[in-house]
């Protein structure tokens, strides 16, 4: 305490040391002290002294001070200010604050260049990033707090550096992530401020942070703050979310995959009362909009953003969305990205789309969403912002469907306008901004009306019947014909462009749209004079679209109208533009600044209304028709001719290819059917094997019984042998033969039951037959009639097996028989042990003619068992000849099958031949410039097919 003194104390008589000189001190101090006590004080005196003479500090000090941080770790003290100082050194935030109010216009640029040369000399050693995410783990405060700022300010100063070097540090990511975990809410927020600065474009620890539970963490930080109520912290996590899943598809696919969705729907519930909404509440929920978007991105893998899609609907966000959509006291950016972020979340997906269809405005009357956003579109006192997100919005709810597509342009054809004027529909509205005073909502009517047609041809024919009532007394003019007179007026350059854009795709491959225009004789000479006349660079763009409007009548023309053939066309562009200034004027596009701005996404972004000149969709369609209609340009008439007889040709093939794929689906379907009865067949072959085995498992009953009949009847004997009682004797004989009586009547139940099921299995077998012999016309039941002779063989065992029972019933008889005759026997030696009694002796007597007439019934039984069993024999021979019919059937088929065979081989050797000719056909077409489709997905069965079918009709 006494160096300090002497260093930073009271006056002295001597003169000041520098603070170069004290900082030099306490330097030697730290070095040099073996108290912890002296090393402490010096460390802390260092850290008041940091900010005032930050570079003096930095470069003396900076290596003591790891040294420090190296072996004073069990002092958290001296460690908490070792940190504290070597932050005050490296965090340009201070200084920034400092140099505030400084007139000086370099010193911000001295400030970062001091904090980056300080950090670049702290990382040169990796052992101290390392050692600092050691002491990060610590629980103390007072070392933990430190540690994760001073080591967010080395990722804010060499970010990829420090990332890397945290990177392949075992464990290293996994420490920073405890941060989160931690009880006290200013290290957790100073965590996630570093795990922001962490994350910055590097996607493998983004996956990293992600899999170690980020989003359950981050979303239940966002929770407790209050969702878009809570303050900062809520809006930090946010940008530590997006960080997370932009640009990153394995995240974005784990927060789909983890239910994650579902939690973000609480964030929109803004509820009725939307007035005082707070700044930080505007950002939180701009921030809530722009995950969202980030999550079904046009720029992610369609596969992704489409199960994304279709997550947020079930779980009821994007309804939630739609409710803030009609929600009234919105403020207006809020609503312009809620706009946009409905506009990703229907792009594209059906279900999405339709759900968005049936949304209704709180209006009375109630009126559709659509009509809604279309009426604040085409207003032009609505912030440009929102015109160009409601613009968007319907775009995106047209984009891939047709559907919606048909719905918008009904609203237009002559049978559905509703006549009573009541409502307004989004057809009138498109109509009513395409015609405007304001070239704005020209622009984006025609743009939006290009949307509904694009990539529809039946539309596009249907749009030729609209009827415009221009003014009173004058008949109705077409839509295309409105448009071109429009064009002829010389209105606004915006207004143009947008006329030209619509026009340019309804002409595309819509033969008779083209028709139509070409039908007007005043359309033609105004394109040619547009192009021929030299004007300045406003309206070159103008001339570029007129020169691709009049590609496209050569291009799509099928020379229905005499005075307008292609080869006439061609002839006037000759004559009075020139073919190369023709192709110059067409460049003018494809090389304006704002056509490249335009296709670079598909959500139009504009600083300002002037630059609103391209479309998204229409810059792919300049990009795909640019290079055609420059080829056809320099065809002569009889290229043009061969390129019609090639198409005419690729058309029978197509026709040929067609035909065959229809004669492949039925063959299809018949094999199915065929399959069907083979599949019946086996269901009724495990029906009678189950009856089979409840058969035999019958009659093991039936084997049981008589054990136990037979083991009681020996008992019986033994008591006739002791001679003990003669009455109770005589009594239990008398009792056996009604129990024998009973069991020969359940004998002869079961085997009529045997004879029944017999009689049924010969009916089954009858009924297959005839199945056999349908299914034996065709190719595929070789199968099916395999399966039948197997299905034969089974019923050929079942029968063996029932004259195996058969055989043991009649055994059984026999021994009863046997039975019987012991039981007279012993009667007859009883008889002398009776007495004179006469009614013993009658009841011998009775009893003796009661066997007499069972044996008779036995050996009737016996009699009737051989009869079945030459039945029986009857039956097996019967099938035995179904076998052999079945199995020459079965060779037949063999034959038909490889005489089957042979004929595709012969085919694929014709369809070889006539593949190269087509090929050849294809390069020809190709060297005359025509664009020829590859059509890989056609099956090379079907292509060979097709060839031979064309082979026969060139040769007839």
């Amino acid at each position: 305490m006494n160096f300090l003194r002497g260093v930073m104390g009271g006056p002295s008589a001597g003169p000041q040391p520098s603070g170069a000189e004290t900082i030099q001190k306490l330097c030697d101090r730290v070095a040099s002290s073996t108290l912890l006590d002296d090393r402490r004080d010096a460390v802390r005196a260092l850290k008041s002294l940091s900010k005032k003479y930050r570079l003096e500090v930095g470069i003396q000090a900076m290596e003591h001070l790891v040294r420090v941080l190296q072996t004073d770790r069990s002092d958290s003290e001296i460690i908490g200010y070792a940190l504290d100082t070597l932050y005050n050194v490296i965090s340009n935030d201070l200084e920034e604050e400092e140099q505030d109010d400084s007139e000086e216009e370099n010193s911000p640029k001295q400030v970062d260049d001091l904090g980056s040369q300080f950090t670049e000399i702290f990382i040169k050693q990796q052992e101290n990033v390392t050692l600092l995410l050691t002491l990060v783990e610590e629980f103390d405060f007072h070392v933990r707090w430190p540690g994760v700022k001073l080591l967010t300010s080395l990722l804010k100063q060499q970010g990829p550096q420090v990332q890397q070097i945290i990177l392949v540090s075992p464990m290293g990511v996994s420490r920073l992530m405890d941060l989160l975990a931690d009880s006290r809410e200013v290290i957790r927020n100073d965590g996630v401020l570093l795990l922001q600065q962490l994350t910055k474009s590097n996607a493998a620890i983004q996956k990293i942070v992600a899999f170690e539970n980020a989003f359950e963490r981050l979303l239940d930080i966002i929770t407790e703050e209050g969702n878009s109520d809570g303050g900062i912290v809520v809006e930090d996590c946010l940008l530590l979310l997006q960080n997370l899943l932009k640009n990153n598809n394995s995240n974005q696919n784990f927060f789909k995959e983890g239910s994650y969705i579902q939690r973000m729907k609480p964030w929109f519930e803004v509820g009725d009362d939307n007035c005082g909404w707070s700044a930080q509440k505007v950002t939180n929920l701009h921030l809530m909009l722009q995950l969202v978007r980030v999550l079904v991105s046009p720029t992610n893998p369609p596969g992704a953003t489409s199960s994304c899609q279709k997550a947020m609907f079930h779980c009821g966000l994007l309804q939630q969305l739609c409710t803030i959509l009609m929600a009234t006291g919105v403020p207006a950016d809020i609503l312009t990205e809620t706009i946009n972020t409905v506009s990703e979340v229907i792009r594209g997906c059906q279900m999405n789309q339709d759900y968005f269809a049936s949304v209704n405005a709180p209006s009375n009357p109630p009126r559709p969403a659509i009509v809604v956003l279309l009426m604040s579109m085409v207003n032009e006192r609505q912030p440009f912002v929102l015109r160009c997100a409601v613009l968007y919005c319907f775009q995106c709810f047209l984009y891939k469907n047709q559907k919606g597509q048909g719905e918008i342009v009904s609203t237009l054809l002559p049978s559905t306008i509703d006549a009573t004027g009541n409502s307004v529909s989004a057809g009138q509205l498109l109509c009513g901004g395409l015609f405007s005073t304001d070239s704005l909502s020209n622009w984006c009517a025609a743009v939006a009306l290009a949307h509904a047609l694009q990539e529809n041809a039946t539309l596009k024919e249907q749009l030729l019947r609209v009827q415009l009532a221009t003014s009173i007394g004058n008949p109705p003019v077409s839509l295309l014909q409105q448009c071109t007179n429009i064009l002829s007026q010389g209105s606004k350059v915006q207004t143009r462009v947008g006329l030209l854009m619509l026009l340019c795709t309804w002409l595309s491959n819509c033969s008779i749209a083209v028709t139509h225009f070409l039908h007007n004789p005043a359309n033609i000479p105004f394109l040619t004079g547009q192009i021929a006349e030299n004007l300045g660079e406003e309206e070159q763009l103008v001339q570029g679209l007129c020169a691709l409007l009049l590609g496209i009548s050569i291009y799509y023309n099928d020379n229905s109208l005499e005075n307008y053939r292609k080869e006439k066309l061609k002839q006037l562009i000759e004559k009075r533009i020139g073919r190369e200034n023709f192709i110059e004027k067409l460049g003018f596009i494809s090389k304006h600044e704002l056509y490249s701005r335009a296709a670079q996404k598909p959500q139009p972004s504009f600083s300002s209304p002037d630059h609103m000149m391209f479309d998204h969709e229409f810059t792919k369609l300049v990009k795909e028709l640019e290079g055609v209609i420059s080829k056809a340009i320099y065809k002569s008439s009889e290229e043009d001719k061969k390129e019609e007889e090639v198409k005419k040709t690729l058309e029978q093939h197509d026709n040929i290819v067609t035909h065959y794929k229809k004669v492949i689906r039925e063959q299809d379907q018949e094999l199915e059917e065929l399959k069907q009865q083979v599949n019946t067949l086996k269901s009724q072959n495990e029906q009678l094997q189950t009856t089979v085995t409840q058969q035999v498992s019958q009659i093991q009953q039936h084997k049981d019984q008589y054990n136990l009949l037979k083991v009681q009847l020996g008992k019986d004997n033994q008591h006739h042998n002791s001679h003990s009682d003669t009455v109770q004797m005589n009594g239990i004989q008398v009792e056996e033969v009604s129990k024998l009586k009973e069991e020969l009547e359940e004998w002869k139940n079961k085997h009529e039951l045997l004879q029944g099921q017999l009689r049924e299995k010969d009916s089954l077998i009858e009924k297959l037959k005839p199945l056999q012999l349908e299914t034996g016309t065709e190719q595929s039941s070789q199968t099916s009639k395999s399966s039948a002779l197997e299905h034969n063989n089974e019923l050929q065992k079942e029968l063996e097996m029932l004259r195996t029972q058969i055989q043991l019933q009649s055994a059984e008889i026999a021994k009863l028989q046997a039975e019987n005759q012991k039981l007279q026997v012993m009667n007859t030696s009883a008889d002398p042990a009776l007495g004179d009694s006469s009614a013993t002796a009658a009841k011998n007597l009775e009893l003796e003619g009661r066997l007499v007439q069972e044996v008779k019934e036995l050996k009737n039984e016996v009699k009737a068992l051989s009869e079945e069993k030459a039945s029986l024999k009857q039956h097996l021979d019967s099938s035995n000849s179904t076998v052999a019919i079945l199995q020459d059937e079965k060779s037949k088929l063999q034959q038909e099958v490889a005489e089957s065979k042979k004929e595709q081989d012969d085919l694929l050797v014709l369809l070889a031949d006539q593949d190269q000719k087509l090929s050849a056909l294809k390069n020809k077409l190709k060297d005359l410039g025509v664009p020829v489709e590859d059509e890989d997905d056609i099956e090379s069965g079907d292509q060979a097919d097709e060839d031979e079918d064309g082979d026969e009709e060139e040769q007839d």
